[in-house]
């Protein structure tokens, strides 16, 4: 049949790939993916995490740029706008061009921002470095958690996604103690200490730049786009790899896939299939986008404010590390339950849990200290980083195929934008009015809707979840380009 450009068909083809990726063993090829494309959330959680710590000096008018609070909360909503939008611009060509590509460009795209972010010279500039950074996170997303989850094998995708996922805290621990002797004045010129804080992200980006070299593109999106040559030649470079380096022999696969193989997949059949034939899957998402988004986005975006603003902590390092090892220690150790004992039941009681032990924190917050707010924070999000984790990996594993990428950033999009810029914002807001009535629980209203969003979002998966634990991505949505 003759090639076709849009989303007309190209031909016909029956494929035992999604079976042979599925029937792998964990392997050491595996490992290339998990630190290729699972390191990014360290970038991000670096980025979080320094922004967070910085507050002060940011706001010192001598060494720094002279912001306010309301300001610090600024910058983060424009760092996350800018992912917004880097998602959606980003996800649609990464369904359209392929994963890798992608996830090159979007590496690209985060360390030029970040290294521009390090040279700021005023508030103007340093916002528009975190959006072109918050760019180039937000490509990442779409890119790196649609390719993860098209590349590691049923048995293994839950734990896989969610500590991955969770990895950004690593970033974070890291972030936190590194700022320490960083902005020490008497180690580092304080003018130029923030400014190294940021290089460094720079500097682990080009690290994982050639990583990601030896990536494959993923062979699900390369046989549905016609290039099935090559996704049989990665596909068969993988398991004479595996069966070579980890002395196994590998059982043939019985299970197969028509497929209608096309160039592209156009927006409008994408927009129809997500939203006609799986609206119950899409409210799921939204609620588990927005309540994560908002918990996350609020509280870590300004703990490092409030320590300092009201308890009385100038270095806050060691608090925003010991949290941020609480937050992936959860992923790790709750991760694999995800595959165990499913996916419901895993996502409704992280929501609940974490939402109901914010809300306890925010009744009690006139009377906690800078520790105590601090433990009540790492048990909260303890419980809250796999379910938060989980929220990208039910995004990319729910719909079809062809669709992959741009759900994730849709939902990541809207759940962020509804919560992502809104927390930042009114907690930066709450800060500085319960910072001039010198009361702390002026900013309790923020925990307590965050609190509320996870509790709707863990209801909502008790209703409305995919039982996906262990299946092929193909039995758990139909791709678009089948023959039924």
């Amino acid at each position: 049949m003759a090639q076709t450009q849009g989303d007309q068909e190209l031909g016909t083809i029956t494929t035992d790939i999604p079976a042979r990726l599925d029937r792998l063993p964990w392997a050491r090829w595996h490992w290339i993916i998990v630190i290729g494309l699972g390191t990014v959330w360290v970038l991000d959680g670096l980025e979080v995490t320094i922004v967070g710590n910085l507050s002060d000096v940011l706001k010192d008018s001598t060494h720094g740029l002279g912001l306010s609070s309301s300001q610090i909360g600024l910058a983060g909503a424009v760092y996350v706008a800018g992912s917004c939008i880097g998602a959606l611009f980003f996800g649609q060509l990464t369904d359209r061009f392929g994963r890798k590509k992608l996830f090159i460009i979007t590496l690209l795209v985060y360390l030029v921002g970040t290294v521009l972010t390090a040279a700021s010279m005023n508030p103007a500039w340093y916002f528009a470095c975190r959006f072109i950074t918050g760019l180039g996170i937000g490509g990442e997303y779409a890119a790196v958690n649609s390719a993860i989850d098209e590349l590691i094998p049923a048995a293994f995708r839950g734990r896989i996604d969610i500590t991955i996922n969770g990895s950004y805290w690593l970033g974070a621990a890291a972030g936190s103690l590194l700022t320490i002797p960083l902005l020490d004045p008497q180690l580092v010129n304080p003018e130029f200490g923030w400014r190294f804080c940021f290089a460094l992200g720079a500097i682990l980006g080009v690290g994982v730049l050639f990583v990601r070299r030896n990536v494959p593109e993923s062979p699900r999106w390369l046989f549905i786009h016609g290039r099935e040559d090559e996704a049989e030649e990665i596909v068969g470079g993988i398991e004479k790899r595996v069966e070579h380096e980890d002395h196994v022999s590998l059982p043939d696969v019985d299970k197969t896939l028509k497929i209608r193989q096309r160039h592209t997949i156009g927006l409008t059949t994408i927009a129809r299939t997500v939203f006609t034939e799986y609206p119950r899957r899409t409210i799921l998402c939204l609620g588990m986008f927005i309540g994560q988004a908002f918990l996350y986005n609020a509280f870590f975006f300004t703990f490092g404010d409030t320590l300092q603003t009201f308890l009385g902590v100038g270095q806050t390092g060691w608090y925003l590390a010991a949290f941020a090892i609480s937050n992936f220690a959860g992923a790790l150790i709750l991760g694999p339950l995800f595959d165990k004992v499913g996916r419901k039941i895993m996502i409704s009681a992280t929501y609940i849990v974490s939402g109901v032990i914010l809300a306890i924190a925010g009744l009690l917050l006139g009377n906690l200290t800078a520790v105590t707010l601090t433990i009540f924070g790492m048990v909260a999000f303890f419980v809250a980083s796999a379910g938060a984790s989980s929220a990208y990996l039910t995004a990319s594993e729910i719909f079809p195929m062809e669709t992959r990428a741009l759900c994730i950033a849709f939902f990541y999009a809207i759940g962020t934008a509804a919560g992502g810029i809104s927390g930042p914002l009114l907690f930066g807001k709450l800060i500085d009015n319960a910072s001039a009535a010198k009361d702390i629980t002026g900013i309790a209203p923020g925990y307590y809707l965050g609190a509320a969003l996870m509790v709707v979002g863990g209801i909502l998966a008790l209703f409305l979840s995919v039982d996906a634990a262990q299946k092929s991505l193909e039995d758990i949505a139909a791709p678009i380009s089948e023959v039924e």
